[in-house]
């Protein structure tokens, strides 16, 4: 069974930081087969892309909202995905998911067909 397992979530205020970890596990699952991902969910709101990184962490994309404010980086022998939140603002309250894609290729878009989700950690940024 595999395992996403989020952590770093919390209060902050705007302009400030917080950098969320991603810990994965699972007898079977190779962590360096698999693209990860951020996505967040705010209130009322459909589950949006934030980030991706590749399985070697070569390539990263992000979605308009963040780019230059966040950064995705991943530890293949920690099997440990991050995602560095700077500059944070209102808007960027939500619930965050960590995300697992099988694939060795690039990344140059938004993944589709998660294979595995996290359960999500809060991320409340107050103005």
């Amino acid at each position: 069974q595999v395992q996403l397992v989020e952590s770093g979530g919390g209060l902050v205020q705007a302009g400030g930081s917080l950098r969320l970890s991603c810990a994965a596990s699972g007898r079977t699952f190779i962590f360096n087969n698999y693209a990860m991902a951020w996505f967040r969910q705010a209130p009322g709101k459909e589950r949006e892309f934030v980030a991706a990184i590749s399985w070697s962490g070569g390539t990263a994309y992000y979605a308009d909202s963040v780019k230059g404010r966040f950064t995705i980086s991943r530890d293949n022998a920690e099997n440990t995905v991050y995602l560095q939140m700077n500059s944070l603002k209102s808007e960027d309250t939500a619930v965050y998911y960590c995300a697992a894609k099988r694939t060795r290729t690039v990344v140059n878009g938004p993944p589709r067909g998660i294979d595995y989700w996290g359960q999500g950690t809060q991320v409340t940024v107050s103005s």
